[in-house]
């Protein structure tokens, strides 16, 4: 799944370098491709991983002001154009953003396994990545949920929210969705089939 995620990065020919953030002591992942770095500075959580990844760059010298983009290696059926798509929307933003998906579905509220509740769907999305913000204020956003253990910070938007900004929801794919479930396995599997 890494591999078919960094080959969607590598081809975005705006993608200058790549830092696959792991945990210290992962030994399964080498890789040859001179923009790709390897951080073994993982941590315990997505928001920690991120953070200690940010902080990486900065003592390697990468401006604050750069613009990054966090993606999540279970999300292996994004493409060089969804990335390319991100970039457009997002580079001259204040802000940044992320891809995400229009809701479709009823959204349903649940006691234990009952539905309690039908919520409005109008204004909900479903976040995707990769998520484009300035290295710098991703941090800082990142810093400032740090000392109660990023609890609540599930994405990079999330931390912007709370940092008081509103990032851009940019329309991503169906297809860009997060391997999670067994099923999903052999779903991104055929779709990656599709695509030779």
């Amino acid at each position: 799944m890494v591999m078919h995620t960094l080959a969607a990065f590598i081809a975005e020919p705006r993608v200058a370098s790549i830092r696959v953030v792991v945990a210290p002591d992962d030994g399964f992942l080498h890789l040859d491709d001179p923009r790709v770095v390897l951080a073994r500075c993982g941590g315990s959580s997505r928001a920690e991983s991120v953070f200690n990844g940010l902080q990486s760059m900065l003592r390697d010298g990468v401006p604050a002001d750069d613009w990054v983009l966090v993606h999540d290696a279970a999300r292996c059926l994004v493409t060089p154009t969804d990335i390319g798509r991100l970039i457009d929307a997002c580079e001259g933003d204040a802000v940044g953003g992320l891809l995400a998906l229009p809701l479709a579905d009823t959204l349903k509220q649940a006691r234990v396994d009952r539905s309690v509740a039908t919520l409005e769907r109008v204004d909900k999305w479903l976040a995707q990545t990769p998520q484009m913000f300035r290295l710098g204020p991703l941090l800082s956003a990142l810093e400032a949920a740090r000392s109660d253990g990023f609890s609540g910070i599930t994405d990079e938007a999330s931390a912007i929210e709370r940092s008081g900004q509103s990032p851009r929801l940019v329309v991503g794919p169906a297809r860009n969705f997060k391997v999670t479930y067994p099923e999903d396995f052999s779903l991104a599997e055929a779709l990656l089939g599709g695509r030779h």
